[in-house]
């Protein structure tokens, strides 16, 4: 098997995983979400910090902290990522899975103009076109729901403004995601050691404490670190071996199957509001990606000319 199916297969079986999340976080839905996240970053700096570990290079983490460029970019996005990660949990915990697909679907165009504001990077009519599509489907959902989707928007906020701090970080994937939870896993562990001992609840006022109370729940908490490093492992292998057209495309996947987890998993109701914006974000994400891998072609032909 070359190389490049190899990547093929690693990016799908990632997307696949990302998709399958909402299962897996809905058995900790009697875990406060707060604290749910907090295991899940701590434990995800010991699976990373293991890796880097066995491959001798966990010594390269006072590298990436030593530029202040840098720091500020990981602190960034360290801070982007665990936005996304809370409200992901959060989505799951309060049945809005199908919000938090819609995010997914909405982040690719969410990242362009982000792109536009921030780097006056130039967009293509179709991409416009794209942008458009998704906003008027955001404007159909917040009229057709009675309420501003703002789940989907904070999930593909916080993904964008994360893929914003990443741009320019030199650092290889597992290196600097690693730094990432190395910057949030201190702060995980105070709010676990003031939940355990010190009766701290979070906004749900649920109260939490939870590890160590049976031997289930604390595995699934443990495993949320593995559960999460494995993906993110798949990706950065396939990175380095799939066109980054292909992996956009590919992209896809995820929240498409998050959405069939939504609606059969969890019996969650396809309203005529989502039938209108879907097709509409869909038909965006079509341009978008077809915009995508024209320009991606062309800046290839031109490299090879040159």
């Amino acid at each position: 098997m070359n190389e490049p199916i190899k990547g093929l297969l690693a990016v799908l079986a990632a997307n696949l995983l990302w998709g399958l999340f909402p299962l897996y976080w809905r058995l900790l839905d009697h875990v406060p979400p707060l604290e749910v996240f907090a295991h899940r970053t701590f434990w995800s700096l010991f699976i990373f910090a293991g890796v880097l570990a066995l491959q001798g290079r966990l010594g390269q983490l006072r590298d990436v902290f030593a530029d202040r460029a840098t720091r500020w970019r990981i602190i960034g996005a360290a801070l982007a990522i665990s936005g996304n990660w809370f409200f992901f949990i959060y989505a799951v915990q309060i049945g809005k899975v199908m919000e938090a697909s819609i995010g997914y679907y909405i982040f690719p165009l969410m990242a362009v103009t982000l792109g536009f504001a921030l780097f006056r990077e130039r967009l293509t009519p179709l991409q416009w076109l794209a942008v458009a599509f998704a906003a008027c489907a955001v404007v159909i959902l917040t009229l057709g729901l009675g309420v501003t989707p703002w789940l989907s928007l904070a999930l593909a906020a916080f993904f964008a403004i994360y893929g914003a701090f990443k741009r320019g970080v030199t650092a290889g994937p597992i290196l600097s995601v690693t730094a990432e939870v190395a910057v949030v896993g201190p702060l995980s562990l105070i709010w676990l050691l003031g939940v355990h001992f010190l009766g701290w609840t979070d906004f749900t006022g649920r109260p939490g404490g939870v590890f160590g109370q049976d031997w289930a729940t604390s595995l699934i908490l443990i495993s949320g670190g593995l559960v999460t490093a494995v993906p993110l492992m798949m990706f950065s292998y396939a990175a380095r071996r799939v066109s980054y057209s292909t992996i956009g495309v590919l992209q896809y996947v995820n929240p498409t199957i998050q959405f069939v987890v939504a609606v059969w998993a969890f019996g969650q109701v396809v309203t005529q509001a989502h039938m209108i914006a879907l097709p509409m974000i869909w038909f965006g994400l079509i341009l978008y990606t077809a915009s995508s891998i024209h320009k991606d072609r062309k800046a290839r032909r031109i490299a090879a000319v040159h």
